[in-house]
């Protein structure tokens, strides 16, 4: 008897509906193979048929001794991981008649069987609900650990069960099982923008503070150069509070993300806060980009519409920062191999830190540096050229004093009063690029659009002229000094680029200044 049952493969951030057909005729002899499984699987996909064979002997039904034939199609389409247990041992019992083959139609089942039946989470639900919804399916069947993230999706009923017998008891009609009811909306609002620290616990470092209200405005990549201990990292960790909220979109996107990736958590939702992913400096280019013998997700994916930290940026290996590049620019990674080619989004915002020096006390007020002569350049060329000039904001950072630090009756600006501005710059911003597809931010102005939204005065254009000449900067440099002042302008409610935007986003290219490094 055949029978046919539902599953999905998720490729990069995209789910696609896989068909299980499952043949089930033919009696076996004693020794042969009675077990054939088709269509590309991987060997997590393989062994599935012990943990299949296990589960179903041990909530109490038969496994036939004849000949079943399981097809995953399409069957070019690698499958890949455990997931298709649950989908496979349906299959195989409908063939049986050991479950009602009439009430798997229009159901998608996902779920890695444990030998006594208990389901295990599964990765990318989300989208994988996303995309049942789109083909017309009505319900969709899998482990409760993965229910309310699925839920998130309207218009299919999600169960989340915690078994295989439950599963094939509400398949039988033997007990009722109620969808879960997802209110997206209302917790999105309950629990964005619930951060455990704030800009108001850093002392002084007021502009620094600018600095990084300006980039959380237009969206710009950010540099602190600075020794030990002067707050970068502390800085650097409050850069989301300040940041717009996540809309709906943006959640539901990084979520679909962190669900393929498996870090949601169990039974976890909607991710309704900005990301903010440090990885350590060894990490490797595969884990930063994404890749792999199967693709999946790296840092930069993980930090889309976030914030993506690298401390101690020349300690990186000089080949992971070089990976970035393209991304950067482009705001999301082509992962090809010999067969498959996946895209994940990677629109994130980097903010990177760096001792000034191998000793970290050059340029410092009151420490001096002992690192011999040229070191300092030296350790400044770990980093690229390239790189840097895809860095908007480069900003010194100096340490903070005592008489700051023992003031308690100074009183900081909160995040929540920073985020104000930053929210009344990004809706002038989303007015101007609202015909532009793909464009949200200043940051992401292409260069032609540049010339026509940073328009400057003879004034403007002379100083600019000067800066350019002495301190020998790039073209990319130049857009990168006219977005900084358009933001500066946003945040000032100004419509032109005055004098003083311009300066300010001149001041702010440190590493650019010629004799910096001695």
């Amino acid at each position: 008897m055949l029978s046919k049952t539902y599953a999905s493969a998720v490729h990069g951030v995209e789910a696609q509906t896989i068909t299980v057909e499952v043949n089930a005729g033919g009696m076996v002899a004693a020794g042969k193979q009675m077990y054939f499984l088709v269509g590309l699987p991987d060997n997590a996909v393989k062994e599935g048929w012990q943990r299949i064979e296990a589960a179903i002997k041990n909530i109490g039904l038969n496994v036939p001794r004849v000949k079943l034939v399981v097809n995953l199609a399409p069957a070019d389409i690698k499958k890949e991981g455990s997931s298709y247990d649950l989908p496979i041992a349906m299959g195989i019992l409908a063939s049986t008649s050991q479950v009602n083959i009439e009430n798997l139609d229009k159901t998608i089942f996902m779920g890695e069987l444990a030998l006594d039946g208990e389901l295990r989470p599964i990765k990318g639900a989300l989208p994988i609900a996303i995309q049942a919804r789109k083909e017309g399916f009505r319900s969709f069947i899998l482990p409760k650990a993965n229910a309310r993230e699925a839920a998130i999706v309207n218009g299919i009923d999600v169960y989340g069960v915690e078994n295989f017998k439950e599963a094939i008891d509400f398949i039988n009609g033997k007990i009722e099982l109620s969808p879960l009811i997802y209110d997206t909306r209302e917790v999105f609002a309950d629990t964005s923008n619930q951060y455990a620290v704030n800009f108001n616990d850093v002392k002084g470092q007021e502009n620094i503070k600018r600095a990084l209200e300006l980039a959380a405005a237009g969206g710009h990549n950010v540099i602190l150069i600075g020794p030990p201990g002067a707050g970068k990292t502390m800085l650097a960790r409050r850069l989301p509070t300040i940041l717009p909220p996540l809309n709906i979109h943006e959640a539901l996107e990084t979520t679909k993300i962190h669900s393929v990736a498996g870090i949601l958590g169990v039974n976890s939702s909607l991710v309704t806060e900005r990301p903010f992913r440090s990885p350590h400096h060894t990490i490797s280019d595969v884990a930063l980009v994404g890749g792999g013998s199967n693709p999946n997700p790296g840092e930069i994916s993980l930090a889309h519409n976030g914030v993506l930290f690298l401390d101690e940026l020349p300690e990186f290996k000089r080949q992971v920062l070089e990976v970035m590049r393209q991304p950067m620019e482009e705001r999301k990674v082509t992962i090809s191999r010999a067969k498959i080619s996946v895209d994940y989004p990677a629109s994130f915002m980097l903010i990177a830190s760096m001792n000034p020096c191998p000793c970290g006390f050059y340029n410092h007020p009151e420490k001096e540096c002992v690192c011999g002569p040229g070191v300092v350049k030296k350790y400044l060329t770990k980093i690229s050229g390239p790189l840097l000039d895809r860095i908007d904001l480069h900003v010194e950072v100096t340490p903070v004093s005592y008489e700051e630090l023992s003031n308690h009756e100074y009183k900081s600006e909160t995040s929540e009063q920073i985020v104000e501005r930053v929210i009344r710059a990004r809706k002038i911003q989303d007015e101007r690029f609202k015909d532009q597809p793909g464009i949200f931010c200043n940051a992401q102005m292409p260069s032609r659009m540049v010339r026509d939204v940073c328009g400057l005065t003879p004034a403007g254009a002379n100083l600019l002229k000067t800066a350019m000449t002495r301190l020998q900067l790039s073209a990319r440099a130049y857009d990168r000094i006219l977005k900084v002042a358009r933001t500066g302008a946003d945040l000032a409610g100004s419509a032109d680029i005055k004098i003083e935007h311009l300066a300010e986003a001149i001041q702010y290219r440190s590493l650019d200044r010629e004799g910096w490094a001695g």
